[in-house]
């Protein structure tokens, strides 16, 4: 009967295991385990044990004794938060889970710390700052005065380094002995020797000066003459046995310059050759500049050395070694180890290059004329033999002999026609495509010196010759152009495609892109345009194409290649002639950068493939408006009207062109005639406005309660009809439309804050703060209600609750710019730029808070600052009216008269139509006919500089 072998058999057992423990066993130990029981008194196996522990008694005293400081378990070592000093398992076996719980704890432990490390080593840093400010060394409490000591002209040359070791010198024993011993050894020592003999009788005159002011009054102008008490130091003052002073420094300096002086003097004629006020100056230009140390200088020049001895015949070791010096300002040496150089490495040019470089003139066309003799075939060399020469004639010379030796250098060529009159340099290259018939350079600047005949036949020849070059193709496409045959620029371009890739050329997309713009810049558009058509779908998946071709031609207007960019856009509509995003874009491109004309032709274009798109029909009459074709705008809108036969657009188009006519009759027709056709909320509003501004404020009144009975939910609506009763003087009954509006729409915040204005200004400031927590209440975290709120108080007189209402209101609304530009100006003029850089980190590009930052640099009278965070605030948002308003009012007081024309013709072409004082101007009754420059003009003028 075979048994299955037990699959633990004969392997270990594992971690922790007890045999029978599982069915009660427990473990027992023996005499034999433990050995033979020992009297207390018997000695210990260690026969070199100290005192104390000699005996078994001993060491069984001390094993208790360690146990019961391990496990000291009284309450006096119990903390309520750490718990017991020791640890309470400390006696237990250090297993494996242990060491891994250990390892757990240690990496979160490192991990924390990371965290916290750059918090920590900056609060140690400010501490040490903090420590070194209170209680500064001795060291650093002389540092003014050691700037003085170096920056005095009459030591700081030679005295330099002397000072250093001044004030390392140790504090006590004898001053003036430890001194004396520094400068003598720092300075000249015969030189010191002997002023301090000269010196010695005279130096007991000096000590009450000196005593007075501590040993540091020096008689020369730069001196330390210093009486305040920093200088009565006791590690400076040196009484008694020192007989060290700054006289005797002075001195010293005098007698050294004197002594230089008397060594570069004219001992013959007794006349000095140098100007000894200018010394110090030649001696500093002198100094070499290679900012080395010297020693690394004599290491190099030893390496160098011994490279080239090692292999003289190695040009870059010669060269290297002539630059050394050269740095170091041994250019003599310089000179003659570069020629060396060329005795040893004749015909290596650049070491020729190197020594024409450091030889003077006329040696160094001697030195090029010997490098001729060794390398007939060296371009270089030629190039620099006629660089050498100043005479024109020369230069020609020169170059013609270097064209005979290398007739196929296209850099020589080059060189030479460029001295040349036209008609040489045509002979001379035609000469030169002979010699070099791969240059392309060549080929074209020959056909561009040719006449058109010759033109054709020069690069029909280079296409024979350089088959795969796109720029030859280009050239003769451009001098067809020129010549007046546009319709062969569109063949050579197809050509062009069509052959280099039969000779294997791949077409990149992106370079034939950039000639195109190249050719735009030159002013060949028909070639621009047809290299645009040739390669604008090369290598663009199909759904790709719109949004690439898109990108591509704002990228040409970027670059200003307009014509590239038109003839992008003529290209996408004509693959995808009914996208009305694509004519959109065109349109908008005509009217930036293209004429009136060529809009209008666009547009008839764009109506007749997209009939419903409404916005293409009225940017084709406002074109005709604009122009002062009334008769072709209203056309044009009868015709929109026949496409779109209820478009609430085109019939308030059609309206504001009558009415800014002065048409009122034909405008309330229109406007009765939409509101029985197509009645909407906004054609009964412009109808409510054209009566309200001809001053029919009956009619104006029911039209508005008609129009409140179809569209009761329409706030603007309910904030006419309360205005017109405000402008009546009805304050009760435009109270009351204010509220029945609020109860249809109460998430209308102008609602709110024309209620809120009306009790404010009828008296009832009590009555506009509840309305405006009741608006809040409504419509939390909405910016306008908290900044009415603020400046209601604010306006009454009490900042106090002004600044806390902001507090809460930047709490509630952290990003919100308009908030952040009132709360830079609530703020003490000291704390405003703190208060703006927090704006700035808060809302980056909000356009409220650049034109708060422009305003403020307007205050500081940072003209510049001012003015560029202007053009910031309105590149980002061109549709916000209060910044042109302010931009305008800062030039009109800063600027010249063409900045400001400038401004408003910005404006103009921006067409704004919000802002807070813009729309109280442009949507006042009085000013409902004025165009954007006026109204420009007017909040300008009602701007006030309270900032």
């Amino acid at each position: 009967m075979n048994k299955k072998k037990k699959p633990f058999l004969g392997m270990p057992a594992p971690l922790g295991y007890v045999p029978g423990l599982g069915r009660g066993a427990t473990g027992f130990t023996t005499r034999s385990d433990i050995g033979p029981a020992r009297d207390a008194n018997d000695p210990v196996d260690d026969r070199h044990a100290p005192p104390g522990k000699r005996t078994v008694g001993d060491q069984m005293k001390k094993n208790q004794a360690a146990d019961d400081d391990d496990e000291d378990l009284n309450d006096t070592n119990y903390d309520e938060f750490n718990g017991y000093a020791g640890s309470l398992f400390s006696s237990g076996p250090y297993e494996k889970d242990d060491e891994e719980a250990d390892a757990i704890y240690a990496a979160l432990d490192k991990r924390m710390d990371e965290r916290r490390k750059e918090r920590r080593e900056q609060r140690e840093k400010e501490e040490i700052e903090k420590y070194r400010m209170e209680r500064p060394k001795i060291q650093q409490q002389f540092s003014d005065l050691k700037k003085k000591v170096l920056a005095s002209a009459c030591w700081a040359w030679w005295l330099t380094p002397v000072i250093p070791a001044l004030w390392k010198a140790e504090v006590g024993g004898s001053r003036g002995q430890e001194i004396e011993t520094i400068l003598a050894n720092t300075v000249k020592p015969s030189l010191y020797k002997k002023k301090k003999k000269m010196s010695r009788d005279r130096a007991t005159a000096l000590q009450p000066r000196r005593q007075q002011f501590g040993g540091l009054n020096t008689p020369y102008p730069g001196g330390l003459n210093t009486p305040y008490p920093g200088g009565m130091t006791p590690g400076l003052m040196t009484p008694g046995t020192g007989e060290l002073d700054m006289r005797k420094i002075g001195q010293a300096r005098n007698t050294l310059m004197d002594m230089r002086l008397s060594q570069v003097s004219d001992s013959v004629s007794g006349q000095t050759v140098v100007d000894p006020k200018g010394y110090l100056t030649d001696l500093n230009s002198m100094i070499p500049t290679h900012g080395g140390d010297i020693n690394d200088i004599k290491k190099a020049r030893l390496l160098l050395k011994s490279v080239r001895e090692t292999n003289p015949h190695h040009p870059p070791a010669w060269i290297a070694s002539a630059r050394l010096e050269e740095v170091t300002g041994k250019l003599q040496v310089a000179r003659n180890l570069i020629m060396k150089g060329t005795e040893m490495c004749p015909k290596s040019e650049d070491v020729w290059l190197e020594a024409a470089r450091l030889q003077p003139g006329d040696t160094a066309k001697a030195v090029v004329a010997q490098a001729v003799r060794h390398l007939p075939q060296s371009v270089r060399i030629y190039i620099r033999a006629a660089e050498l020469e100043t005479d024109i004639r020369a230069k020609k010379r020169v170059l013609r002999k270097a064209l005979e030796h290398v007739p196929n250098s296209v850099r020589l060529w080059k060189a030479a026609v460029e001295l040349e009159e036209p008609e040489d340099a045509r002979i001379m290259l035609s000469r030169a495509v002979e010699c070099c018939p791969t240059s392309v350079e060549l080929w074209l600047a020959l056909a561009r010196l040719e006449t058109y005949e010759n033109a054709r036949k020069v690069l029909n020849k280079a296409r024979e010759n350089i088959p795969t070059d796109r720029h030859i193709w280009i050239t003769a496409a451009k001098l067809e152009e020129a010549n007046g045959n546009t319709q062969m620029v569109e063949k050579i371009i197809d050509r062009a495609i069509t052959s280099l890739r039969a000779n294997g050329v791949e077409i990149n997309r992106e370079q034939w892109i950039q000639d195109a713009e190249e050719c735009d810049r030159a002013g060949s558009v028909a070639t621009c345009q047809a290299v645009m058509r040739a390669v604008i779908g090369i290598g663009i998946e199909e759904e790709d194409r719109k949004h690439t071709w898109m990108e591509d031609a704002d990228s040409c207007v970027a670059h200003n290649a307009l014509e590239c960019a038109r003839a992008i856009y003529a290209y996408a509509l004509q693959v995808f002639p009914s996208k009305k995003s694509v004519w959109l874009r065109a349109a908008y491109f005509e009217k930036n950068h293209g004429t009136r004309e060529s809009l209008e032709a666009l547009l008839q274009r764009a109506v007749a493939h997209c009939p419903k798109a409404e916005v293409l029909w009225l940017m084709g009459a406002k074109s005709k408006w604009l122009a002062g074709d009334v008769p072709a705008a209203r056309s044009i809108l009868a015709l929109a009207f026949q496409a779109n036969p209820n478009s609430e657009e085109i019939w308030l188009a059609a309206v504001k062109l009558e009415s800014e006519n002065d048409e009122y009759e034909r405008a309330r027709r229109l406007l009765a005639k939409a509101r029985s056709s197509a009645p909407t909320a906004r054609v009964f509003m412009k109808s409510v406005k054209l009566e309200w501004v001809q001053d029919n404020i009956r009619a104006a009144q029911d039209l508005c309660e008609e129009a409140l009975r179809h569209y009761e939910d329409f706030p603007k609506l309910w904030m006419m009809k309360g205005q017109i009763e405000e402008q009546k003087e009805m304050m009760e009954k435009a109270r009351e439309a204010y509220n029945q509006g609020l109860k249809k729409c109460p998430h209308s915040t102008p609602l709110w804050l024309l209620l809120s204005r009306l009790e404010e200004k009828i008296g009832q400031l009590t009555r506009a703060r509840a309305i405006l927590e009741k608006s809040r209440l409504k419509n939390p975290k909405n910016p306008g209600l908290w900044l009415e709120s603020v400046r209601l108080e604010y306006r009454a007189g009490l900042k106090n609750i002004a600044n806390t209402l902001m507090a809460k209101a930047l709490q509630e609304c952290p990003n919100s710019g308009i908030l952040w530009s009132e709360a830079i100006f609530l703020e003490a003029r000291p704390q405003r730029r703190t208060k703006s850089v927090d704006a700035l980190k808060k809302c980056e590009h909000d356009p409220h808070v650049l034109l708060a930052v422009a305003k403020l640099f307007w205050s500081q009278r940072k003209i510049t600052k001012a003015r560029e965070w202007f053009h910031r605030t309105v590149k980002i948002d061109s549709d916000l009216g209060d910044a042109w308003a302010f931009f305008y009012k800062f030039e009109l007081q800063h600027g010249t008269e063409e900045q400001q024309e400038e401004v408003r013709k910005r404006c103009e072409s921006a067409e704004p139509r919000h802002g807070e004082l813009w729309c109280a101007v442009s949507k006042d009754i009085a000013n409902w006919q004025k165009k954007i420059g006026d109204i420009l003009r007017l909040v300008a003028g009602r701007i006030k500089n309270t900032f």
